[in-house]
């Protein structure tokens, strides 16, 4: 920083207040500094920045999904990286894979170097080893699903009531054979889509057992083979709601595999990518993934500058998008 000081014929203060983004200096001498730095080739030194910084800040965070090669995944992680690129933030991200062990290995290796908050898609474990952290004041904001074991910011989509209107969307369109098909029933996402199909059924008063649940798919191939059994079986689904992206996948096999894209309703939870572009288009519950990584990056930015808030749980509305695969003309 002296070289680029002695360069731009400016003192070290106001490179250190062009670099760091600190307001203060005109544009004209910013720029000055600016190119001075880009001909010196000159980068900003975090470790030691940090070390001079009395509250001892990083300027990163934390990320954890399940996996960044989920669509839903990696449109959030882009989210949250848009949003901390607004505040010079960096973002450090892992992959869970739903994995309590991995979880709990990749958080604390963040924290272990020093990121100055995490934003988690968290797995059904207790997390109360995150609460020492906590306590140190350590901003951690909960996305997608709520935490077990500490209590912090939450941010997720309202999963019982997107899936309550798209078993209702079946119903009204006179399916009475519906199978409902998701991921891991201990997360409480899964859980939460099973309650509001539950509900829209029971609403229709129709029999609770006459309604098909089946979890525990953690693949397309899964996927295809339970609705392929459940179609070779007695009182085969007329439709099918797929809870999750990667289930949605798995049935769009399994039914063009019988040419029977057609035949069987089939309403997905989160869109896909082309998802308007098959034949026919699939009707998808859609949450906001941006919205919601904005919304988690947003509030652990605030609870960093200000740990007193009271611990906020927002709950985001979902859209029923209708297209060909559920029946409907538009």
């Amino acid at each position: 920083m002296k070289d680029v000081a002695a360069r731009a014929g400016v003192g070290f203060k106001t490179v250190s207040r062009v670099v760091n983004g600190v307001s203060g200096v005109s544009e004209q001498t910013a720029e000055t500094v600016r190119r001075a730095a880009a001909e010196l080739h000159y980068r900003r030194d975090m470790i030691a920045g940090n070390l001079r910084r009395a509250e001892g800040r990083t300027d990163s965070l934390g990320l954890l999904v399940a996996s960044v090669g989920n669509e839903f995944d990696a449109a959030l992680h882009r989210a949250v990286e848009d949003a901390a690129q607004r505040h010079r933030v960096s973002v450090f991200t892992g992959s869970t894979d739903e994995d309590p062990e991995r979880e709990r290995h990749v958080a604390l290796g963040l924290l272990a170097r020093r990121v100055d908050g995490l934003v988690l898609m968290l797995s059904p474990d207790d997390l109360s080893y995150l609460q020492p952290e906590i306590d140190l004041h350590t901003p951690i904001v909960a996305v997608d699903r709520p935490p077990h074991g500490i209590s912090v910011d939450t941010v997720m989509a309202d999963n019982a009531q997107g899936a309550r209107d798209a078993v209702t969307h079946l119903l009204d369109h006179g399916h009475r054979r519906v199978a409902v098909l998701t991921h891991l029933g201990s997360l409480t996402t899964a859980a939460q889509r099973i309650a509001g199909a539950r509900n829209a059924w029971a609403a229709a008063g129709l029999p609770a057992a006459d309604l098909r649940v089946v979890d525990g798919l953690t693949s397309e191939e899964e996927v295809a083979r339970s609705l392929l059994g459940l179609l070779d079986g007695e009182g085969p689904p007329t439709a099918v709601f797929a809870a999750r992206n990667q289930i949605t996948t798995g049935a769009v096999r399994a039914l063009q595999a019988r040419g029977l894209q057609r035949e069987i309703a089939l309403v997905g939870f989160d869109d896909i990518g082309h998802a308007d572009l098959l034949d026919p288009a699939i009707s998808v519950v859609r949450q906001d993934p941006g919205r919601l990584g904005d919304c988690a990056t947003v509030q652990l930015l605030a609870r960093l500058e200000d740990p007193s808030l009271p611990v906020e749980h927002q709950v985001l509305e979902t859209t029923l998008t209708l297209r060909q695969s559920c029946g409907c003309g538009g």
